[in-house]
């Protein structure tokens, strides 16, 4: 089934981290490698590398369709095709779903964990509950991209990772995260305004 006829059956309820509007003309992808920033570590299985591909979603041209279960992020792109990044999602019990926009961008964010991340894990989170300025250590990444519904900050992010093991897994806080050198591509890619879908985890992959 496309996830064009998932969106047809099922709403999508939000829960609770002067370019063309679907990014730069799409050159030959290199390889995925570890580098800069984030040289030296393990990089996802080939199938999480980015590609271009058949767009599975049916979604207007420019929109970001994310599809938690395959653990997959779709850049929609014209002539029937998408840009595919692995992600790393929620795990169990924190993932979300819904429609939303790419409220702004930010390159090297700073990072604050939320209340509720604090309160499950205070020995963790608590120390920065001031924030955590942007770098290389920083659990944002390189880049972020902001989500808001109705003009409400959703509190969740698509946003790069120091740890790019954890791509294709689901062990986030919910906000979906792409090795660094993919959310700076996508960064590059997309403008604020942008319409993300993020798919209900038991019908995404269908």
């Amino acid at each position: 089934m496309r996830l064009a006829a998932i969106f047809a059956l099922a709403p999508l309820l939000l829960a609770a981290c002067v370019a063309s509007p679907y990014g730069p003309t799409m050159p030959p992808l290199p390889a995925v490698t570890a580098a800069s920033p984030g040289a030296g570590v393990t990089v996802p299985p080939p199938q999480y590398r980015r590609q271009l591909v058949a767009d599975p979603t049916g979604a207007a041209p420019g929109t970001i369709v994310v599809d938690p279960a395959s653990r997959y992020l779709y850049l929609v792109q014209e002539d029937g095709m998408a840009l595919r990044y692995g992600v790393g999602v929620g795990k169990a019990g924190m993932e979300w779903s819904g429609k939303a926009r790419v409220a702004f961008k930010r390159e090297w964010p700073r990072w604050t964990p939320t209340r509720d991340m604090i309160a499950r894990d205070p020995q963790r989170y608590a120390q920065w509950a001031g924030g955590m300025e942007g770098g290389e250590g920083n659990p944002l990444g390189a880049r972020a991209l902001y989500l808001f519904e109705g003009g409400k900050d959703t509190l969740y992010r698509i946003h790069g990772t120091n740890e790019p093991a954890s791509i294709g897994k689901a062990m986030s806080s919910g906000c979906i995260r792409l090795m660094n050198e993919d959310i700076i591509d996508l960064y590059n890619r997309v403008p604020a305004g942008t319409s993300v879908i993020v798919l209900p985890v038991q019908q995404a992959g269908a």
